[in-house]
């Protein structure tokens, strides 16, 4: 039988020991072993903490992003081995697309917030800047930098693939390096994707190891720095945090523990209200969905106690209707337990309730394609506590499995004073259309909960659903749950970073955060900043406009234009008992004339106006004052650009308006899109032919067949294909491809060198030399460049055919003429 291997210090190890038999938990036959024993657990934190930490740490957040989003599109191209070692787990079709493409799905968000929120250091500037002298020599600030530790994450059984890409995806987002270490039993799952994770070469050295078994003394190794993420049952994690290499040595320590979360009827939902119908089908859902094992399933249904009979009746028809069985049948609906070690803990849990409450539904034991003998297959099961507030043993005992237990409620304080009887809970869910009833509700049980989920006929279509943890909101509750945070967006990182205070001057701030300071040194040059592109601007890049006073017709034509005839602006017998002397200009009009002093006209690499931040008006600004601004670039974000747009990055600039007394009277953030300069040359004939006279017979080509000739000749011929000359006759890419291939043309990436154009002869030879020498194939080319530049001047809507992109327009055959010629002038060593 296979061993699952172990992935530490940087090669796969198998286990010494004979190890954990793992089973089908649908037929019961081994699919594999797990095993630990021998590992060198010492050895393998020590290498996270040197090898992964200097090779993640030393990645900016920005480019750590683009690496999840790297691994998440990896593994997504294999998902089908996955899928067919989850049924093995008792996972259906749809309890596996949530483990497998949810854990896929929190990659690529985080990447998404990284590659738009976070910054490209390897460091994150946390909060404003704090002024804490009197004139402003002397700054704080705080920056967030990777803990120089090793993450240790332990996860449950139930979801062997989500658990672990979800907390790796904020442990290697903030640079940490992790060891995994998942539950034995539906290792083997987790063990396949990690392996293509490793496989695919995309994560630097160190950054994840595997422990696919028993976590032996692991955790007596780690220090101050470390930090360790438990999923699992409250007694468990309690024991783990009070360990003394943990408690004793400051290792930071997040547990997210199983919880008896609530779903409340609202006392409006009556039957055939949709509301009554979506709790139906949501408490369903939840206890069926990884047949009920899962640490956000309901296990107390609240219901007003004059709705229990109807709810008892409508949750049994819709359990009796769900298919329990083999997960590879269709009919399946629920699948199995994850193994028979699990059904005998939930049965011993069934029993213990069933000693205070009574077992109202056992479901149909009918099964579809599989034995009860065999797999570790458990009916629904429905329990009923009438007296809710006497009978404890429904807020205190958890069964793991497909049960749960009705309770009623008389009004809104009981309803919340139940949902917080669990003593702390992951979710608890609302099923309501009285808004009144909700906002009481949700305020009285909040502080019990880490999310309230609210469902109505108004939100139904668009709901994630009562058991669904996102990526973007926390998962995680207090008290029995764990009192830990996982996910919830960026807030997720900072359990994995240190938080540091930083004191200096401006200038000494602005070196250290790479953002500018007020105070610090302005540079000041005679290239105007929005004439740089984004790589070119460097933080204090600064701009003296000229002035420009203000006149009273300039306040009326503002208040005209924009229709914002306020008193202030416009009637000077209404400013007794003001702020103003007389009419004051608009501070919208400031702002409009600043941005009008401080743009360049020309066409150059500023794109577009992306936003504006903060705005703040100080003084106010009277006809005959002249204004003057200051701009200055504070602080660039890298910025991930897809489809059919330039590769670009944002630029915010401080505006500082000054009046004539040298009085600030308005501050502003401005925010640019500022292009990327491109890597390919432009299509500028002129150095285009002064590329070209350092091209011989007999240079030499770095890669391919092409003699000199034949290369120019074959970029002349696609000059005239772009002319029409003659009208390529087909694409031969596949339409289904040609969106993304025309994309392609936008980015910044180079052609492959091994690219092999498909309107060649297949047998790989080259079109005989049309012109008598390479000085007359370089006058052609040349000569063709000159006409597709004047042609498409004229000709500014024309579209021609090319054969591997489609049919292009303009701005298309530019893009593809400047990647082109780059890639056969590095073919020649000529750039």
């Amino acid at each position: 039988m296979e061993k699952l291997k172990n992935y530490i210090y940087g090669q796969w190890v198998e286990g010494t020991g004979n190890g954990i038999p793992l089973y089908n938990a649908v037929t019961g036959e081994q699919v594999a072993v797990s095993d630990t024993e021998g590992l060198n657990f010492e050895q393998a934190l020590d290498y996270g903490r040197t090898v992964g930490y200097k090779n993640l740490s030393s990645m900016t957040f920005y480019d750590r992003g683009e690496m999840l989003k790297k691994v998440a599109l990896y593994l997504l191209e294999r998902k089908k081995k996955y899928y067919e070692l989850s049924y093995k787990t008792g996972a259906t079709h749809v309890d596996s697309w949530v483990d497998i493409e949810g854990g896929f799905g929190t990659f690529f968000t985080y990447s998404g917030l990284a590659k738009r929120m976070l910054p490209n250091t390897p460091f994150w500037v946390d909060g404003d800047t704090q002024k804490i002298s009197a004139n402003g020599t002397f700054l704080g600030t705080h920056i967030l930098t990777p803990s120089e530790g090793v993450s240790i994450q332990i996860n449950a059984y139930n979801f062997p693939v989500w658990g672990m890409l979800e907390k790796l995806s904020t442990s290697l987002l903030a640079g940490v390096p992790s060891i995994v270490k998942p539950s034995p039993f539906g290792s083997y799952l987790t063990n396949a994707v990690f392996q293509d994770m490793i496989e695919s070469g995309i994560l630097p050295e160190g950054a994840i190891q595997l422990v696919c078994g028993e976590p032996g003394n692991i955790l007596e190794y780690v220090q101050d720095g470390d930090s360790v993420l438990f999923t699992g049952s409250a007694v468990t994690g309690r024991k783990l945090k009070s360990l003394p290499s943990i408690a004793g040595n400051a290792v930071r320590f997040n547990m997210e523990a199983d919880s008896l979360n609530c779903s409340i009827l609202g006392l409006d939902a009556k039957p055939g209200t949709p509301e009554f119908d979506l709790f139906i089908k949501e408490v369903r859902n939840e206890m069926t969905t990884k047949a009920g094992q899962k640490c956000t399933a309901i296990r107390r249904i609240i219901v007003p106690e004059h709705l229990v009979g109807d709810v008892q009746n409508a949750l049994s028809k819709a359990l009796d209707q769900t298919k329990i069985g083999n997960p590879l049948s269709r009919e399946t609906r629920m699948g199995s337990l994850v193994g028979r070690q699990q059904y005998e803990e939930v049965v011993r849990k069934v029993n213990i309730l069933k000693a205070e409450t009574e077992l109202v539904y056992d479901g149909k034991h009918e099964l579809v394609d599989a034995d009860y003998e065999k797999g570790a297959f458990m009916s629904p099961k429905l329990f009923l506590n009438d007296k809710p507030f006497e009978k404890n043993i429904s807020h205190d005992v958890e069964a793991f499995g497909p049960v749960s237990t009705l309770m009623p409620y008389k009004d809104a304080e009981e309803a919340a004073a139940l949902a917080k009887r669990g003593k702390g809970s992951l979710v608890g869910s609302i099923i309501s259309h009285d808004e009144n009833f909700i906002a009481e509700t949700s305020w009285k049980m909040a502080s019990q909960h880490g999310r309230i989920f609210v469902l109505n006929r108004d939100s139904a279509k668009e709901s994630t659903g009562h058991g669904s943890p996102l990526p973007t909101l926390m998962h995680g509750g207090p008290g029995r749950a764990g009192g830990g945070e996982e996910m919830g967006g960026l807030n997720g990182l900072h359990f994995f970073l240190q938080k540091t205070a930083i004191q200096g001057s401006p200038d000494v701030l602005k070196a250290i955060t790479k953002i500018y300071q007020p105070g610090a040194e302005k540079k000041f040059s005679d290239k105007h900043p929005f004439r740089k592109y984004f790589e070119e601007v460097e933080i204090g890049d600064s701009l003296e406009t000229a002035g420009r006073t203000v006149t009273e017709a300039d306040i009326v034509n503002f208040s005209n234009v924009s229709w914002d005839h306020f008193y202030a602006h416009t009637d000077a017998t209404s400013l007794t008992g003001t702020i103003f002397d007389k009419t004051v200009a608009h501070g919208y009009f400031i702002l409009s004339a600043a941005a009008g002093l401080f743009v360049s006209g020309k066409k150059g690499p500023v794109i577009a106006n992306y936003g504006l931040e903060e705005c703040s008006f100080f003084k106010p600004v009277y006809a005959g004052d002249t204004i003057t601004v200051y701009l200055t670039a504070k602080e660039k974000i890298n910025r991930g650009v897809k489809g059919r747009n330039i590769p670009s990055g944002v630029v915010k600039w401080l505006v500082e308006v000054v009046n004539q007394r040298d009085e600030i009277v308005c501050v502003a953030t401005i925010l640019t899109l500022v292009a990327k300069q491109s890597p390919f040359i432009d299509l500028n004939v002129k150095n285009v032919q002064k590329i070209l006279n350092g091209l011989t017979e007999n240079t030499p080509a770095l890669w391919g067949k092409m003699s000199p000739q034949q290369m120019i000749e074959h970029l002349d011929q696609a000059l005239l294909v772009s002319l029409g000359e003659p009208e390529a006759e087909k694409c031969f890419t596949p339409e289904e491809h040609l969106e993304k291939w025309q994309d392609s043309l936008y980015n910044h990436r180079k052609m492959p060198k091994d690219f092999t154009a498909p309107f060649l002869p297949q047998d790989g030879s080259l079109p005989e030399p049309a012109h008598k020498n390479l000085e007359a194939a370089k006058q052609s080319f040349l000569d063709n460049l000159k006409r597709f530049v004047i042609y498409y001047k004229e000709n500014p809507e024309a579209e021609h055919m090319n054969f591997v992109f489609g049919k292009l327009n303009k701005e298309m055959w530019e893009l593809m003429h400047r990647k082109h010629f780059t890639h056969h002038f590095e073919q020649f060593g000529l750039i």
